[in-house]
């Protein structure tokens, strides 16, 4: 996997905009890299649907990162849901 690769961001976004999207970025690299409380995640992807509300714009960016990153935003969030409380790692 390729760790030098861009995220998929909207140049349209305020800086707070982008603060909460690379949160949740970032948080989904660490639920895969190493372990994550399901909390931390659940609340990086609130604030993120708040940027993001969109579905169809959800997916968009989930393809986008996931093809960049190998990390699936879904699987990440859908590990997290499932879990709720402790940590996830989704790292092979």
């Amino acid at each position: 996997m390729n760790k030098n690769y861009s995220y998929p961001l909207d140049l349209s976004w305020s800086t707070e905009e982008l603060a909460s999207v690379l949160s949740f970025f970032n948080h989904v690299e660490a639920a895969y890299e190493d372990k994550l409380a399901a909390e931390k995640l659940l609340v990086s992807y609130a604030a993120f649907k708040e940027v993001v509300p969109s579905k169809a714009e959800e997916k968009r960016l989930d393809r986008e990162f996931e093809r960049a990153s190998g990390y699936s935003l879904y699987r990440a969030v859908q590990a997290a849901k499932s879990k709720e409380k402790g940590m996830i790692s989704l790292g092979k």
